[in-house]
């Protein structure tokens, strides 16, 4: 039995969730095309005949413009003291710029091995990914470096036969069964967020946080009552749009999503609520479930 944990990094949209959701084999993560949608360190629990891997997914490092924005690089700070192993996750179709720079001399204070993840190279030609590789190697000295496309799940399995020579536990850390140590409550709310992130376009996204408010739990059905918070009323108005149509829709698709992950019919009521500049204020955002790790 081998078993560790996996601490996964790198800049928003660099496709973390994508990849950790396609070896999980389940929808642990949340993910959209805009940037910064991981808010929270999610541990996704792959098993195998003789081995478990924790991955923590991380929030995307990047230059903090808010109080939020600290936390979540703290949370990826700390997650990557932590753990046993390091994947840095990059996007083979972005350029190289100061935020992987950053990333790679925070790494420098980490004694932990650290795989180089080249994803989404399904999107680019097979030449590119050598270039890639050159570059990279000659920063950092990698334990290995493995080119993925995790949304095509190509190569995700050779990726997993590469951390499992490094793991050096031989503990059982979840139940062979578990693939996530979130509770419902953070699923149902992440659900809701990723129908917004998917529905409004730049100026909505980073602003808007869940709360579930109530869930009444019945033998065939559940009910449940959520708010949506953003900082402005213009954003307000966008998600509840033209005569409600758009958190409408936005509740029709979280319910869908819900119904899947519960197994039974869901009555879901939305709220949208304006706390101006809340992601700058601790009362708020530790309320939204973001840790009193902000003021550390």
């Amino acid at each position: 039995m081998k078993s560790g944990f996996v601490a996964v990094i790198g800049r928003p949209n660099a496709g973390k969730s994508t990849l950790m959701n396609s070896i999980v084999g389940a929808k642990v993560a949340i993910t959209s095309n805009k940037r910064g949608t991981t808010r929270d360190n999610i541990r996704g629990i792959y098993n195998s005949d003789n081995t478990q891997i924790v991955f923590v997914d991380t929030p995307g490092i990047h230059k903090p413009k808010h109080k939020l924005g600290q936390y979540l690089n703290r949370e990826a700070y700390f997650t990557m003291e932590d753990v046993d192993i390091i994947l840095l996750i990059i996007d083979a179709t972005e350029k190289m710029g100061k935020g992987d720079e950053f990333v790679l001399e925070r790494l420098k204070k980490v004694d932990k091995p650290v795989i180089l993840v080249i994803n989404k190279v399904d999107a680019i030609k097979k030449e590119l990914i050598l270039e890639i590789i050159d570059k990279y190697k000659d920063l950092y000295p990698f334990k290995e470096i493995v080119p993925v496309s995790a949304l095509k799940y190509d190569n995700v399995d050779a990726l997993i036969k590469v951390i499992e020579k490094y793991l050096t536990d031989s503990n059982l850390y979840y139940d062979r069964d578990a693939v996530t140590d979130k509770n419902s409550e953070f699923l149902l709310k992440e659900t809701i967020r990723e129908k917004v992130l998917e529905l409004t376009e730049e100026e909505v996204p980073h602003s808007v946080g869940c709360i579930i408010d109530e869930i009444e739990y019945g033998k065939t059905s559940t009910r449940i009552i959520a708010t949506i918070v953003v900082d402005r009323d213009s954003q307000k108005r966008i998600l509840i749009g033209k005569n409600g149509s758009k958190i409408k829709e936005i509740g029709t698709r979280a319910r869908h999503d819900i119904e899947e992950m519960m197994g039974k019919k869901i009555y879901l009521q939305l709220f949208v609520k304006v706390i101006n500049n809340w992601r700058n204020k601790d009362l708020y955002l530790r309320d939204l479930g973001y840790s009193d790790k902000i003021d550390e």
